[in-house]
């Protein structure tokens, strides 16, 4: 499956948690889709903050503070370069991507939205982009909008065709399913929602580690990401925007580093994107984030997006060939990301994937913060396997073994 210009292995050697046994087997880690491993190049680069260069940032007149003021803007810079962002002044750095989602809702929604105007959402997204949405519905009066899900886990686009109209202020759409691995094709609804007159905000969180994003081509208004499921550290967060739209918005947090003067009777605010930051941010955490674009960038994502695509492909052949396997979500590879959903006849999830952790291998098993998907699917959970760029070929055999011993075992259970 591998190919002479992505070895395998000496991106595994850069993972050293990979080599770890859990309860004396070997870790097989399938739950990228949650957050990825880190590469001893981000330790490093963290370590190396913490130990040589530690400040607080912006404003300070010394050598630390101006070093670690330069090595955060880097990254600003590094991620402006990774999404084609027209200007690193369009890149904020919050916590997560729930953040960056809220802080639209927030600085954007409640500035700009009114009673009846209405947020076009879809069925497969994470909650994180509906419930911000509903708390905004129930203090302003905007209507929700939801694009339907079909049965194999793509978004009805004639239906799309129909729900944007020109009420619509905010497209607010993923751009893969953390829940089923589908690729919603972005550029396509916003293009339709741009010819209504609508923004669009982009839940990049599953895409922007696994494919190529680039903003400028997508035509889209806002993307929000994670660190943490692009092999940086938690805690820190992206939302990009384009500067008029973030012209347009008021505030998020007040405090520190966000104000330009500051009265007993008025502040005015300091220029985009520091406007946005309020407060010491997570410095050393945005520089490691840097190591791990540099990381991303080295490999590629065409290369990291196609040999998910191959992983992706062998885990539905191995896995659909399991008597009493369900798979969810696009059966073709390509549509979907490094995510399979299924389900094993007769046993709960969280059952399933006890047993395979006893076996070393690690999956997620729930509702995966994607409820309405579950209530459309009729079911309350899915087991779900999520690849990365450091998975192989051998741990999917290993998945399909551990599902094969747990149906047995459950078998037995039964009598």
């Amino acid at each position: 499956m591998a190919r002479r210009t992505y070895d395998i292995e000496a991106i595994r050697r850069d993972f050293p948690i990979l080599a770890r046994e859990v309860n004396g087997h070997p870790l097989v880690y399938l739950d990228n889709a949650a957050t990825s491993q880190r590469p001893v190049q981000v330790m490093a680069q963290i370590t190396r903050f913490y130990r040589d260069s530690n400040a607080n940032i912006h404003r300070g007149v010394h050598t630390l503070s101006q070093e670690a003021t330069e090595l955060y803007e880097g990254v600003r810079e590094q991620v402006r370069a990774f999404i084609n962002a027209p200007s690193a002044r369009e890149v904020i750095f919050t916590r997560n991507t729930t953040e960056s989602i809220n802080f639209v809702a927030h600085a954007w929604g409640r500035k700009h939205l009114r009673a009846g105007d209405e947020v076009v959402l879809s069925e497969i997204e994470h909650h994180s982009n509906i419930v911000p949405w509903q708390l905004l519905r129930d203090e302003r009066g905007i209507v929700l909008r939801f694009i339907p899900m079909l049965d194999d886990g793509t978004l009805d686009l004639v239906a799309a065709r129909v729900l944007i109209t020109e009420r619509t202020r905010l497209l607010s759409v993923t751009q893969m399913s953390n829940a089923l691995g589908t690729i919603v094709p972005v550029k396509e609804l916003a293009a339709l929602a741009h010819a209504r007159g609508a923004l669009v905000l982009v839940d990049g969180a599953q895409s922007v580690p696994h494919l190529p994003v680039d903003v400028q081509d997508l035509g889209i208004d806002l993307l929000a990401f994670s660190a943490h499921k692009m092999l940086g550290p938690t805690g820190v967060g992206v939302l990009w925007g384009r500067m008029a739209v973030l012209e347009s918005m008021q505030p998020f947090l007040g405090g520190g580093d966000m104000i330009l003067t500051v009265s007993l009777e008025r502040s005015t605010w300091n220029d985009i994107p520091h406007r946005f930051e309020a407060g010491t941010p997570n410095i050393g955490g945005v520089v490691g984030f840097g190591a791990a674009l540099n990381y991303l960038s080295r490999l590629g994502m065409a290369a990291v997006r196609e040999h998910e695509i191959e992983l992706v492909d062998y885990a539905l052949r191995r896995l659909g060939d399991i008597p009493g396997v369900t798979l969810f979500g696009p059966p073709d590879a390509r549509q979907r990301g490094g995510v399979v959903s299924f389900d094993l006849q007769d046993v709960h999830p969280h059952d399933l994937g006890q047993v395979l952790d006893g076996e070393g291998i690690a999956i997620r098993a729930g509702h995966h913060c994607a409820q309405p998907v579950m209530q459309r699917l009729g079911l309350t959970a899915t087991a779900r396997a999520s690849f990365y760029l450091y998975n192989r070929a051998s741990e999917v055999d290993a998945l399909v073994r551990g599902v094969e011993s747990a149906t047995r075992f459950f078998e037995h259970a039964r009598g």
